[in-house]
């Protein structure tokens, strides 16, 4: 059974900072790509940054990058997602999960509760 747990969402200004983790388990950790999705009030779920198997090529939504940073620790089957200069635009539920593919975008379809994350002006 997957099980994805999200923590470290929590309420910060504009320009702070954030990091988030998730605890992925029910599948071998270390042969899955990783990603982190992320949906607003009234929108549609979207990709934000995923990270391959070994964690050697991470890759960006245009919206997020220069300014998040993914990361893996496949020895504690962990993704994490450092955010910073968040803007009121980055507010939404945030989500990781395993990802078909060696570099791909599309997550499987079992999802964890999410972690908010709520940028103030």
């Amino acid at each position: 059974q997957v099980q994805l747990v999200e923590s470290g969402g929590g309420l910060v200004q504009a320009g702070g900072s954030l990091r988030l983790s998730c605890a992925a388990s029910g599948r071998t950790f270390s042969d899955y790509a990783m990603g982190w999705f992320r949906q607003a009030p009234g929108k549609e779920r979207e990709f934000v940054a995923a990270i391959t198997w070994d964690g050697g090529t991470p890759y960006y939504a245009d919206s997020v990058k220069g300014r998040f940073t993914i990361s893996r620790d496949n020895t504690k089957n962990t993704v994490a997602l450092q955010m910073n200069g968040l803007t009121p635009g980055d507010t939404a539920v945030y989500y990781c999960n395993f990802l078909h593919g060696w570099r791909g975008k599309r997550p499987y379809t079992s999802w964890g509760r999410g972690t908010q994350v709520s940028v103030s002006s």
